[in-house]
């Protein structure tokens, strides 16, 4: 075994821990299928947002970390759930009235209202794939409707029809007395409207594979459980897909426990053995709600791209999934800032410390450098104060503070500019409040211009933030109070970089000029 595959079995980084609890269900030999089988699952009543991001990225790190571990060839199915029910019109597309009509149809019947594929579904499943292939992922796409239709659930689909009363008793004292009247685990695709029927199964024939149901016009029909003539419900639907499959990994939200639950029951009934799973907790807003797409309250995947990169994102993702986060603006600088200091630290980490490190699950062996002089909220700041319109501004401070760097040599310091121009124009300047010093701010503030006055030093960052400490040391007890001051004073922010960093980049000079514009009460004018 070699040195990475020994240390990977030991890592405490949670892809490997996921990783291992995959890899002991063989530990008598690799699986008849020939590979192991990860798994995500999407509903396209709607297009592709940051939680099938997140699914897939992190479904994708388990993987990787697997195959680390592993000789065992490793497969991700990105299953789309598009033969369910059109249950209601979306109010984010066009023809509203003309969708109505296609109410209970499956998915990939519905017509599609952008006119561009052959129904609702396709057009969202498209966008799925267009949506995974722009980040990279490594994944076979999978279809309901094909797999049902095709026949590659019908053996399975016998064995539950064959096992109806365990699902029966499995599901029924999770359902209330009026759902347990109606429940059935199949759902008829009606022959006459095409349908997808939520009604009893009235007779079951094992032997001809057939089960009994009423029409909404009281005719009684029997059709095949196979063939698509049939979908399963939710709960047994993801077991059926599980045991017919072989999936051995799926990830999916805390909300969903109580299905895992009943799932992994089903699966059993069926005589298989359900996968391993992992529930992470959901993201909430900046208040600390749970986050709604109808409410509108979430951060888009669109909104997350403008201001920073995809590979931030998956350092979110990264972080914790078992821990609820806030997902809002103001975590983007941080995310950014934090990934950006992981790609400066790993060259120089042993392999123990790397395997920890969250951009080697993000990026693998191939982690990039960090060409970021500059952390992105030290940006933020600086145009802020700045008022920076265009990244050209920028661009004139950062060539100061930095000579060699440049938009040529720096790329990726170079996009992260104009992004925090955007973020800037978007969300700092319409917020951004000064308040004027108290008395003991005030002085310190003096205390400071005094010294910076007088500065021989450069832009010596480091010397600079002694400079600031020096100057409210003596006055405020505990000192972050000084700087929650200095950043509401000065900067007209609840929070901000080092601030001996700031006057490195901004200048000794300019910050001079804005002390003296706070002192002045020309800031809070503004």
């Amino acid at each position: 075994m070699t040195e990475l595959r020994e240390l990977a079995m030991s890592s405490k980084a949670w892809p490997f821990e996921e990783a291992r609890r995959v890899l002991k269900r063989y530990a008598k030999g690799a699986p008849e299928k020939g590979y192991v089988l990860f798994q995500t699952g999407y509903g396209p009543s709607g297009l592709p947002h940051i939680g099938t991001f997140g699914e897939v990225a992190r479904t994708t790190m388990v993987r990787r970390a697997f195959e680390t571990i592993c000789d065992i060839p490793t497969k991700l199915i990105c299953f789309s759930d598009d033969m369910d029910g059109f249950r209601k019109v979306p109010s984010n597309v066009p023809m509203q009235e003309e969708l109505q009509a296609d109410l209970h149809l499956p998915l990939t019947k519905v017509r599609d209202p952008f006119g561009t594929h052959a129904g609702f579904a396709q057009h969202n499943n498209a966008r799925l794939c267009e949506f995974l292939d722009s980040f990279g992922f490594e994944y076979e796409f999978a279809s309901a409707t094909d797999y049902y239709t095709a026949g590659r659930f019908d053996e399975m689909l016998l064995v539950a029809l064959e096992r109806f009363d365990k699902i029966m008793e499995i599901m029924l004292p999770t359902l209330g007395a009026e759902r347990q009247a109606s429940y059935s685990p199949f759902l008829p695709i009606s022959p006459k409207t095409g349908h997808v029927l939520q009604v009893p199964t009235l007779e079951r024939n094992v032997a001809k594979g057939t089960i009994v149901y009423e029409e909404p016009d009281g005719e009684r029909i029997e059709i095949p459980v196979t063939g698509g003539n049939v979908k399963m419900q939710w709960k047994p639907d993801w077991a059926l897909r599980w045991a017919a499959l072989g999936v051995d990994y799926e990830m999916s939200g805390k909300d969903l426990i109580d299905s895992v639950t009943q799932s992994s029951k089903i699966c059993r009934a069926l005589g298989q053995r359900p996968p391993e799973s992992l529930s992470y907790e959901l993201f909430n807003d900046e208040a600390g709600q749970k986050i709604s797409k109808s409410k509108g309250n979430g951060l888009s995947m669109e909104e997350w791209l403008a201001y920073a990169a995809p590979e931030s994102l998956s350092y979110f993702m990264y972080q914790k999934p078992k821990t609820a986060k806030r997902l809002y603006f103001d975590v983007i600088p941080k995310a950014v800032d934090e990934y950006h200091q992981q790609l400066r630290a790993y060259p120089d980490q042993d392999l123990k410390a790397q395997l920890a490190n969250p951009v080697h699950h993000i990026h693998r062996s191939s982690v990039p450098g960090s060409d970021m002089v500059i952390s992105y909220a030290m940006l933020l700041n600086l145009a802020s104060v700045a008022s920076a319109e265009d990244k050209d501004a920028l661009w004139g401070f950062i060539k100061r503070y930095a000579p060699e760097a440049s938009p040529d040599t720096n790329p990726q310091l170079d996009v992260m500019v104009a992004r925090a121009v955007r973020y800037y124009n978007d969300f700092v300047k319409p917020t951004k409040t000064y308040r004027a010093p108290t008395d003991l701010e005030r002085e310190a503030l003096e205390d400071l211009r005094a010294r910076l006055a007088t500065w021989t030093g450069g832009p010596d960052a480091e010397a600079l933030q002694s400079e600031v400490f020096a100057a409210g040391r003596e006055r405020f007890d505990p000192l972050r109070n000084w700087f929650t001051a200095i950043y509401e004073v000065l900067l007209g922010a609840s929070q901000g970089p080092r601030f001996g960093g700031f006057i490195a980049l901004y200048g000794v000079d300019e910050t001079v000029a804005l002390i003296d514009a706070a002192l002045a009460g020309e800031l809070t004018a503004s």
